[in-house]
C-alpha cells in the first residue's frame, strides 16, 4: 500500500538530516497542506496543515501561535533550530495537540518546502488507487531510496545527471558531511563535481552499467567515506545515478543488487517523467469538467481535494490572445469576424510563430500562476482550457473571497511585471460544484471586459484594469452584452443619433462628437469643450446646431439616456 503523507512518514523520510522533533507526538493523520505562517496575513489553513513558522522566535509568539494551529486542526508547526522550548511552549504544544519541530541549520525554507511538496503530491489528482512498480509506490523516489538503502546497507542519494539530488534514504548521519551539504543544498557541491570530472568518475559511470567505486580524495577532510555509484538507464539513455556511501568495495552481491536497483529507479523516473504530462493533462480534464456543471462535476471537484470548501474561480489570458467570448455571440449564436484583439487579427492571418509564441506565453504565465496559487493554498486547481487559463482557489467561508482572491492575483501580476500583459478577471465565490458553473460564466463575462478594454472595446474605465471582479466592471460588461444583442440583430443607429451620423457624413462636421462630450461632461459646457479642444461659445454654436439638425430635446432625461445608449452600444462603423 502507498504510505500516508503523515508527520511520522515526513520524519522518517527527511528526519536526522533536516528535521528534528522538539516537542509533542506527531500525528498519524494524513498532512493536508504546507503553509507559510504570515503574521500580518489572515490564516487560510487547509485541514491538518504542516505549518512553516519562518522568524518566529520568541517563546510567547510561538505559544500563541500553537494554540491558533490547534484550533484549526494543524498537524505540526515547524521553527528554525535552535528552538527555545521553556514550559509555557510545551504546555501550549501539549494543550493544542500541534507538535513543535525544528529546522536544522544551513537549509532553507524553500529546501523544505520542495521537498514536503514533493511528498505531499504523491496521487494527488486522481488516483482511485495506488499503483506499485517493483512493490514500491509508482514514482515514490524517496521509497525507493530508502529501499535501496536496505538491499545495500548503505545510505543513498538519487540524482540526475546534473547531479541534482531528486531523493535520499535515511541514515544519512551515518554518511560524511560532504553528503549531508549535498542533501541540505540539494545538489552536488561545486567543488566535489569538479574533482569528480576531473578524476573521470562520471566518464566511468556513463560508459558502463557496472557500478563505480570511488576513494575519497585525500585533503578533503569532508569527504571521507568511499562511494559506489552506478548509471540509472532507459535503453541507451542516461537518466541519472544512484550514488551510496559505503565503507569498503562492493561484494559481487552487493553490485548485483545495485545494477537491479537501478533498473527499478530507471521505472520510476520514466513513471514520473510520464507521470507529469498525464497528470497535466487529468488536471485540466477535471477543472474542465468541474466548470462546465453537470453529474460528473461533483466527482471532479472531490478528485481535486475541494469538495465542501467555497472556490473562487479565477480567469487569466493575455491581450492579444482571442478569447472566444469576445468574437462569439453566446446569446444568439452569431460570430463577428474580422474582429481585432489587442493588435492581432481573428481572421487566421496571425503567423505561426505568433501562435507558437502567444502559446507559449500562455503556458509560462499559467505556469506560474499554479505556483503562486499553490504557495497560497496547496489545494488550488489550475488548467489552461482553450486560450484561458482557469485557477480554483480555495476561500475561508466567511470571509470576502472575491478580494481576497483580487489581492492574491494583483500580487502575482505585480510580480511578474509588464513582461505577458495578462489580465486575470475574479468569478463570484462557488460555495459547492453546483455553484461554479455560474462562477465561471461571472468570470468569462469580466475576462471579456478586461481584454476588451486592452483593445479599446470595453470602455475607457477598463482598459488600465489588469485585476477585476464584477463588480467592478458590471457597468461595462452590460454594454458589451448590448452590443452583442444589437450586432446579432443587426441594428443601426435611429432617431436623433441616426440624423447626426448623416449630417456628419454629408457636411463633414462633427455634431456626434460633439453630442458625446456633452453628455460625458454631464451637461458641463466648459468642460465639454475643453474635451473637444474649441471655445466655450464655438462649443455651445454647435450643441446648438445639433439639436436643430437632430430634433433632439436635450432638457429631455429619456432623450439624453437614448442618445447616450446608442452613442455607447453603436460602433462609429455602425
Amino acid at each position: 500500500m502507498r504510505p500516508q503523507a503523515s508527520l511520522r512518514r515526513v520524519l522518517d523520510d527527511l528526519g536526522v538530516t533536516l528535521l528534528e522533533l522538539v516537542a509533542g507526538d506527531p500525528p498519524a493523520a494524513q498532512i493536508g497542506g504546507v503553509v507559510i505562517h504570515d503574521p500580518v496575513d489572515e490564516p487560510a489553513l487547509p485541514r491538518h496543515a504542516l505549518v512553516l513558522g519562518v522568524g518566529v522566535r520568541e517563546p510567547a509568539e510561538v505559544a500563541a501561535l500553537l494554540r491558533t494551529l490547534g484550533r484549526h486542526e494543524a498537524t505540526g508547526l515547524v521553527l528554525r533550530l535552535p528552538v527555545a522550548a521553556p514550559q509555557p511552549v510545551l504546555d501550549a504544544v501539549a494543550a493544542s495537540g500541534v507538535p513543535l519541530l525544528g529546522l536544522t541549520r544551513g537549509a532553507s525554507w524553500t529546501q523544505l518546502a520542495a521537498l514536503l511538496r514533493s511528498l505531499l503530491a504523491e496521487g494527488d489528482v486522481g488516483d482511485d488507487g495506488p499503483e506499485t512498480l517493483g512493490g514500491l509506490p509508482s514514482g515514490d523516489l524517496f521509497a525507493v531510496a530508502n529501499a535501496v538503502a536496505a538491499l545495500m546497507d548503505a545510505p543513498v542519494t538519487i540524482e540526475d545527471r546534473s547531479s541534482r539530488v531528486l531523493a535520499f534514504s535515511g541514515r544519512q548521519d551515518e554518511a560524511d558531511r560532504s553528503r549531508v551539504e549535498t542533501i541540505l543544498g540539494r545538489q552536488v557541491p561545486e567543488r566535489y563535481s569538479r574533482m569528480l570530472t576531473e578524476r573521470g568518475v562520471f566518464r566511468d559511470l556513463y560508459r558502463s552499467d557496472q557500478p563505480v567505486y570511488i576513494e575519497p580524495p585525500g585533503g578533503l577532510a569532508d569527504f571521507i567515506v568511499p562511494r559506489a555509484a552506478v548509471a540509472v538507464r532507459a535503453g541507451d539513455e542516461v537518466l541519472g545515478s544512484i550514488w551510496a556511501a559505503v565503507r569498503e568495495p562492493l561484494t559481487p552481491d552487493r553490485e548485483q543488487a545495485m545494477r537491479d536497483a537501478a533498473r527499478l529507479v530507471a521505472l520510476h523516473m520514466l513513471r514520473i517523467r510520464a507521470g507529469a504530462d498525464v497528470g497535466r493533462r487529468l488536471r485540466t480534464d477535471l477543472v474542465s469538467t468541474a466548470l462546465e456543471g453537470g453529474t460528473g462535476a461533483g466527482e471532479a471537484v472531490s478528485r481535486l481535494g475541494l469538495a465542501d470548501q467555497p472556490v473562487v474561480v479565477l480567469a487569466l489570458a493575455v491581450p492579444g490572445i482571442a478569447h472566444p467570448d469576445l468574437i462569439e455571440h453566446r446569446t444568439t449564436g452569431t460570430v463577428a469576424t474580422g474582429t481585432s484583439i489587442g493588435g492581432t487579427s481573428t481572421t487566421g492571418t496571425s503567423t505561426a510563430a505568433t501562435s507558437a509564441a502567444l502559446a507559449t506565453e500562455r503556458q509560462r504565465l499559467g505556469d506560474g500562476l499554479a505556483m503562486h496559487l499553490n504557495a497560497i493554498h496547496p489545494r488550488c486547481a489550475i488548467a489552461l482550457i482553450g486560450d484561458v487559463t482557469y485557477g480554483l482557489l480555495p476561500v475561508t467561508a466567511g470571509t470576502d473571497g472575491e478580494q481576497r482572491a483580487a489581492r492574491i492575483a494583483a500580487d502575482f501580476l505585480d510580480r511578474i511585471g509588464g513582461r505577458g500583459q495578462a489580465v486575470i478577471a475574479i468569478g463570484h465565490v462557488a460555495s459547492d460544484a453546483a455553484g461554479l458553473p455560474a462562477a465561471r460564466a461571472h468570470a468569462d463575462r469580466v475576462l471579456r471586459v478586461l481584454l476588451g478594454g486592452a483593445s479599446g472595446l470595453g470602455g475607457a474605465s477598463s482598459g488600465d484594469r489588469r485585476v477585476a471582479c464584477l463588480s467592478d466592471v458590471h457597468a461595462e460588461a452590460l454594454l458589451m452584452e448590448l452590443r452583442d444583442l444589437a450586432a446579432a440583430h443587426g441594428d443601426r443607429p435611429t432617431g436623433a443619433v441616426a440624423r447626426l451620423l448623416r449630417y456628419d457624413a454629408e457636411h463633414r462636421t462633427n455634431l456626434v462628437d460633439t453630442l458625446r462630450a456633452w453628455l460625458d461632461a454631464f451637461g458641463d459646457i466648459p468642460v465639454a469643450a475643453a474635451a473637444m479642444f474649441v471655445h466655450v461659445n464655438t462649443f455651445r454654436y454647435r450643441l446648438r446646431r445639433l439639436a436643430e439638425v437632430s430634433g433632439i430635446d436635450l432638457t429631455d432625461p429619456d432623450q439624453r439616456f437614448a442618445a447616450m445608449l446608442q452613442l455607447r452600444v453603436m460602433s462609429r462603423r455602425d
